[in-house]
Protein backbone atom coordinates (compact mmCIF):
# COMPACT_ATOMS: atom_id res chain seq x y z
CA UNK A 1 0.00 0.00 0.00
CA UNK A 2 0.91 3.13 -0.56
CA UNK A 3 -0.49 6.80 0.61
CA UNK A 4 -1.23 9.11 -2.04
CA UNK A 5 -2.60 12.23 -1.67
CA UNK A 6 -5.56 14.17 0.99
CA UNK A 7 -8.23 16.11 -0.96
CA UNK A 8 -10.00 19.15 0.59
CA UNK A 9 -12.76 21.08 -1.31
CA UNK A 10 -11.85 24.67 -1.86
CA UNK A 11 -14.08 27.72 -2.84
CA UNK A 12 -12.23 30.21 -3.98
CA UNK A 13 -8.66 28.51 -5.74
CA UNK A 14 -6.95 31.59 -5.93
CA UNK A 15 -6.97 32.62 -2.29
CA UNK A 16 -6.11 28.78 -1.79
CA UNK A 17 -2.95 28.96 -3.39
CA UNK A 18 -2.10 31.89 -2.22
CA UNK A 19 -2.32 30.53 1.26
CA UNK A 20 -0.85 26.58 0.68
CA UNK A 21 1.77 28.10 -2.29
CA UNK A 22 2.67 31.63 -0.70
CA UNK A 23 1.90 31.42 2.69
CA UNK A 24 3.32 27.86 3.49
CA UNK A 25 5.49 27.18 0.49
CA UNK A 26 3.69 24.31 -0.98
CA UNK A 27 4.33 23.34 -4.69
CA UNK A 28 2.39 22.91 -7.26
CA UNK A 29 2.67 19.59 -9.20
CA UNK A 30 0.15 19.06 -11.42
CA UNK A 31 -2.81 20.77 -12.56
CA UNK A 32 -6.39 19.59 -14.16
CA UNK A 33 -9.17 21.51 -15.76
CA UNK A 34 -11.95 19.66 -16.58
CA UNK A 35 -14.89 21.43 -18.44
CA UNK A 36 -17.28 18.70 -19.22
CA UNK A 37 -17.51 18.20 -15.39
CA UNK A 38 -17.15 21.84 -14.49
CA UNK A 39 -14.12 21.32 -11.58
CA UNK A 40 -10.48 21.82 -11.16
CA UNK A 41 -8.16 19.48 -9.07
CA UNK A 42 -4.20 21.32 -8.05
CA UNK A 43 -2.37 18.90 -6.78
CA UNK A 44 0.77 20.36 -3.94
CA UNK A 45 3.11 18.95 -2.10
CA UNK A 46 6.05 20.00 0.44
CA UNK A 47 9.05 20.59 -1.62
CA UNK A 48 10.70 18.17 1.39
CA UNK A 49 7.96 15.50 1.26
CA UNK A 50 6.54 15.41 -2.58
CA UNK A 51 5.37 11.55 -2.51
CA UNK A 52 3.03 13.33 0.19
CA UNK A 53 0.33 15.20 -1.92
CA UNK A 54 -2.72 17.71 -1.05
CA UNK A 55 -5.39 17.71 -3.88
CA UNK A 56 -7.20 21.27 -3.84
CA UNK A 57 -10.39 20.32 -5.64
CA UNK A 58 -12.70 23.39 -6.76
CA UNK A 59 -16.00 22.77 -8.25
CA UNK A 60 -16.98 25.94 -10.51
CA UNK A 61 -20.02 28.09 -9.47
CA UNK A 62 -20.65 26.09 -6.40
CA UNK A 63 -22.07 27.49 -3.43
CA UNK A 64 -21.86 24.22 -1.06
CA UNK A 65 -21.26 24.91 2.18
CA UNK A 66 -18.37 22.71 3.31
CA UNK A 67 -19.38 23.24 7.10
CA UNK A 68 -16.32 24.26 9.54
CA UNK A 69 -14.20 21.19 8.79
CA UNK A 70 -13.52 20.81 12.39
CA UNK A 71 -14.55 16.58 11.08
CA UNK A 72 -11.69 16.73 8.98
CA UNK A 73 -9.19 17.28 11.53
CA UNK A 74 -5.94 19.05 10.28
CA UNK A 75 -3.27 18.96 8.14
CA UNK A 76 0.05 18.97 9.64
CA UNK A 77 3.60 20.47 8.00
CA UNK A 78 7.44 20.21 9.96
CA UNK A 79 8.75 23.37 8.79
CA UNK A 80 12.06 24.84 9.27
CA UNK A 81 11.28 27.90 11.47
CA UNK A 82 7.66 28.22 13.32
CA UNK A 83 8.41 31.65 13.73
CA UNK A 84 9.19 33.11 10.51
CA UNK A 85 6.53 31.11 9.02
CA UNK A 86 3.51 32.37 11.54
CA UNK A 87 4.92 35.67 10.83
CA UNK A 88 4.93 35.30 6.97
CA UNK A 89 1.28 33.83 7.23
CA UNK A 90 0.11 36.91 9.52
CA UNK A 91 1.48 39.38 7.71
CA UNK A 92 -0.40 38.25 4.78
CA UNK A 93 -3.67 38.25 6.79
CA UNK A 94 -4.20 34.69 8.15
CA UNK A 95 -5.01 34.25 12.21
CA UNK A 96 -2.56 32.40 14.25
CA UNK A 97 -5.18 30.61 16.23
CA UNK A 98 -2.53 28.77 18.12
CA UNK A 99 0.70 30.84 18.68
CA UNK A 100 3.71 29.32 18.61
CA UNK A 101 4.65 29.87 22.57
CA UNK A 102 6.35 27.12 23.45
CA UNK A 103 8.76 27.45 19.60
CA UNK A 104 7.51 24.07 18.37
CA UNK A 105 3.50 24.43 17.49
CA UNK A 106 0.97 26.00 15.97
CA UNK A 107 -2.49 26.28 14.40
CA UNK A 108 -4.14 28.26 11.76
CA UNK A 109 -7.03 27.82 9.33
CA UNK A 110 -6.93 28.02 5.23
CA UNK A 111 -9.35 30.39 3.60
CA UNK A 112 -11.37 27.25 3.63
CA UNK A 113 -11.30 26.37 7.01
CA UNK A 114 -8.99 23.92 6.76
CA UNK A 115 -7.20 23.56 10.33
CA UNK A 116 -3.56 23.60 9.44
CA UNK A 117 -0.78 22.54 12.29
CA UNK A 118 2.76 23.96 11.98
CA UNK A 119 5.12 21.79 13.70
CA UNK A 120 8.74 23.39 14.20
CA UNK A 121 11.80 20.51 13.06
CA UNK A 122 13.26 20.63 16.89
CA UNK A 123 12.35 23.10 19.24
CA UNK A 124 13.33 26.98 19.37
CA UNK A 125 13.47 28.98 22.27
CA UNK A 126 10.30 30.99 23.47
CA UNK A 127 9.53 34.31 21.42
CA UNK A 128 7.65 37.18 21.60
CA UNK A 129 5.38 37.84 20.65
CA UNK A 130 4.58 34.49 20.33
CA UNK A 131 5.32 33.36 23.75
CA UNK A 132 2.24 35.32 25.43
CA UNK A 133 -0.15 35.33 22.67
CA UNK A 134 -3.72 34.08 23.70
CA UNK A 135 -5.33 31.66 21.37
CA UNK A 136 -7.88 32.91 19.17
CA UNK A 137 -11.25 30.69 17.64
CA UNK A 138 -10.99 27.39 17.19
CA UNK A 139 -8.66 25.44 15.12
Amino acid sequence: MKYLHSMVRVHDLDASLRFYCEGLGLKQVRRKDVPEGKFTLVFLAAPNSPEAEIELTYNWGSDEDYGSARNFGHLAFCVEDIYATCDRLQSMGYTIHRPPRDGHMAFVRSPDHISIELLQDGHLPAREPWASMPNTGSW
